[in-house]
C-alpha cells in the first residue's frame, strides 16, 4: 500500500494481468503462457470468499492458489486512491488554471504531474500487500497525470446538483451512466463481476460499504481517420463515508479472456452496428473520483486520471487534448443529470445530515 507521498503498485497505466485478479469463475480456466499453452484450472475459486486467505500474486505467476483474495485487494485499491488525492494530489501536482464548464456554475480547478520512470521504478511493486511484477522497462516509462477539482452547491438547481444526484451518476452504475453523458462513448461493455460476493454479503471493509468491483470495456469514437480506442478497466466504487464515495478505475489486459468483447475481437463478428464491428486500438486509462459533501454543505468532486490512447496519436497529442476533456465532464455530467431529475424524484435532499464523514 502507498505511504505518505509515495506511490501504489495498482493504481498505474500498467495494466494488471488476468493473474493479478481475485478469484472468479470466469477465470476458473485459463491458458498458461509460461507451460507451452497448457491449461490451469483456477482451484482457489470458493463463494464463500470471506474465508479466502490474501497472498501476493504476480504477473505470470500462474499458481491460481495464489491469487489475492478479494477483501484485501479492493481495500488496498481502495486506500491507495485515498492516499493519491488526500495527501499526494495536493503536495505534488501543480496547478493548471480555472476554467469554465457550461452549463456547471462550478469554476474547474486543474492540475498536473508527470511521473517519470525513475519514480515509477522506486514503486514498491512486488513488495506491496497486493503484489504484481513490475512492467517491463518501467525505468523508462512515464505517466502523465491530469486532475480537476470544482466545487458545487448542494442543491437540486439549474448549473448544480445536490449530493444523491452526484451519488446516482458517478457511483452507482458508473460505467453505463458514463456512457450515457459522454458523447464519445459509443459502448460500455460489461466482461464480469464479483456481484455475488460483494452485493450477496453487503460487505463492509472499514469505512467502505455497498461495494462493487466488475470489468469494462469503454468504447470510445474518435474524429475520422482515427480508429475507436477501447479501454479494459477494473472498476471499484463504495461509499467512503455517510455523504462521500470513490470510484478508481485501473488498466487490465483481458485479451485472452472469453468473456471480452472488444479485446478480444470477437466484436468483428458480434457487433450490432457498423462502429461495433470495427477493429480498435486496445488503450490504457487510469482514474480517480472522489466525491463529499463539505462541511460547509457544498460538494467537492475531484478526478484525476493518466491515460495513453496508443495507436499513431503521439503522447505530446494526447496531452494537449486531456486537460479539455477532463474539464468537459463536468458540464457533462450536470447536464446529464438536469435531464435525468425526474427518475431520481426518490431521493431525500442532502441537506441537515452530517458532511465531510469518511475521507
Amino acid at each position: 500500500m502507498a505511504t505518505r507521498f509515495s506511490l501504489g503498485n495498482l493504481i498505474r497505466i500498467a495494466p494488471l494481468q488476468l493473474g493479478d485478479l481475485p478469484s472468479h469463475p470466469a477465470l476458473a480456466k485459463l491458458k498458461d503462457t509460461s507451460n507451452n499453452g497448457g491449461d490451469v484450472k483456477d482451484d482457489s475459486y470458493d463463494s464463500n470468499f470471506s474465508s479466502q486467505v490474501q497472498k501476493p500474486v504476480s504477473v505470470g505467476d500462474y499458481d491460481r492458489s495464489q491469487r489475492p483474495a478479494i477483501l484485501p485487494f479492493i481495500k488496498a485499491a481502495l486506500d491507495e486512491a485515498t492516499i493519491f488525492v488526500d495527501e499526494i494530489m495536493p503536495n505534488t501536482f501543480r496547478p493548471g488554471g480555472e476554467k469554465s464548464s457550461a452549463p456547471a456554475a462550478a469554476k474547474v480547478k486543474l492540475l498536473k504531474r508527470e511521473i517519470g520512470g525513475h519514480e515509477l521504478s522506486r514503486v514498491p511493486w512486488t513488495t506491496s500487500e497486493i503484489s504484481r511484477k513490475p512492467p517491463k522497462a518501467v525505468a523508462n516509462s512515464g505517466e502523465a497525470w491530469f486532475a480537476r477539482r470544482s466545487r458545487h452547491a448542494n442543491r437540486s438547481d439549474q448549473g448544480t446538483a445536490e449530493f444523491p444526484e452526484f451519488d446516482h451518476g458517478l457511483r452507482v452504475n458508473h460505467s453505463e451512466h458514463e456512457r450515457e453523458y459522454t458523447p464519445d462513448v459509443f459502448d460500455s461493455y460489461r466482461v464480469l463481476d464479483w456481484d455475488l460476493e460483494t452485493v450477496r454479503d453487503d460487505v463492509v471493509i472499514d469505512n467502505y460499504s455497498e461495494i462493487r468491483m466488475s470489468i469494462y470495456e469503454m468504447c470510445h469514437k474518435l474524429p475520422f481517420p482515427l480508429l475507436p480506442r477501447v479501454f479494459p478497466v477494473l472498476v471499484i466504487t463504495a461509499k467512503t463515508g455517510q455523504h462521500s464515495f470513490a470510484v478508481v478505475q485501473i488498466p487490465v489486459n483481458i485479451e485472452s479472456l472469453p468473456e471480452a468483447f472488444y479485446s478480444n475481437g470477437r466484436n468483428r463478428r458480434e457487433g450490432d452496428s457498423a462502429l461495433k464491428r470495427k477493429t480498435p486500438i486496445l488503450g490504457v486509462y487510469t482514474s480517480i473520483e472522489r466525491c463529499r459533501m463539505l462541511p460547509d454543505m457544498n460538494i467537492e468532486w475531484i478526478m484525476a486520471t493518466a491515460s495513453d490512447a496508443k495507436g499513431w496519436l503521439p503522447m505530446w497529442a494526447q496531452k494537449m487534448g486531456v486537460p479539455a476533456a477532463v474539464v468537459k465532464d463536468v458540464g457533462l455530467l450536470i447536464k446529464w443529470v438536469s435531464e435525468q431529475r425526474s427518475s431520481l424524484s426518490d431521493y431525500e435532499p442532502a441537506t441537515g445530515s452530517q458532511p465531510g464523514r469518511g475521507p
